[in-house]
């Protein structure tokens, strides 16, 4: 026990070390990916057009500053963060539009005047996408059970956050959802179904 102690504390013994070494790699890439979507919305506010998207912008700005903030600082004590993990809430749900309607062709931008709201609301909703699947993937990694929990409660706010953004871009037939034909819908939501009864499990020949 007294052996395990000082592996677990540096050489002042002033702090206790509860992380492991896989786990500060995923962390620093966590708050540095983090930094590198903040930084890129700041970048963006200059070019957006439209006060909506600036509204959503504005908000998920702030809204992922405050989980940066709280992560930094637990990751660096290894103890709960003097913030509680709050919640993202989207300010209107709108039912999503399917089909398809014919729009211009896309192609790369020539200069920063073609830089549009469709573009900006893009590249957003594919850095917070990004997030949610590397915090879902790096809390699975953690040890610190305070560090994991702070990743884990904020899956689901960007999880949020990009479905905002998909129900601006949808509205705007920048996002736009095709279905199936009618009857291929039915073949495939008729592909499953659940199991009944208990599952006769194998017994455990190993002795």
């Amino acid at each position: 026990m007294q052996q395990q102690t000082q592996i677990n504390t540096n050489s002042q013994g002033s702090q206790a070390f509860t992380h492991g070494g896989h786990e500060l790699f995923d962390m620093h890439e966590v708050l540095s990916c983090s930094i590198g979507m903040l930084d890129q919305f700041m970048i963006f506010r200059q070019y957006v057009q439209d006060v909506e998207l600036q509204d959503i912008l504005d908000r998920q700005y702030n809204f992922a500053l405050s989980q940066y903030n709280l992560t930094a600082e637990c990751f660096a004590s290894g103890q709960k963060p003097s913030q509680e993990t709050s919640t993202y809430l989207i300010k209107e749900m709108t039912p999503p539009l399917y089909g398809l309607q014919a729009t211009q062709p896309k192609k790369p931008n020539q200069s920063l005047a073609d830089v549009k709201d469709a573009g900006i609301s893009g590249y957003m909703i594919g850095l917070v996408k990004s997030h949610a699947s590397l915090l879902a993937m790096s809390a699975v990694e953690v040890t610190n059970p305070v560090v994991r929990r702070v990743l884990a409660s904020q899956v689901q706010n960007f999880i949020e956050m990009a479905y905002e953004l998909f129900m601006y871009q949808n509205k705007h037939a920048y996002y736009q959802v095709p279905q199936l034909a009618a009857n291929d819908m039915q073949i495939m939501l008729n592909a499953f179904v659940p199991a009944n009864g208990m599952p006769q499990m194998p017994a455990n020949t190993i002795h």
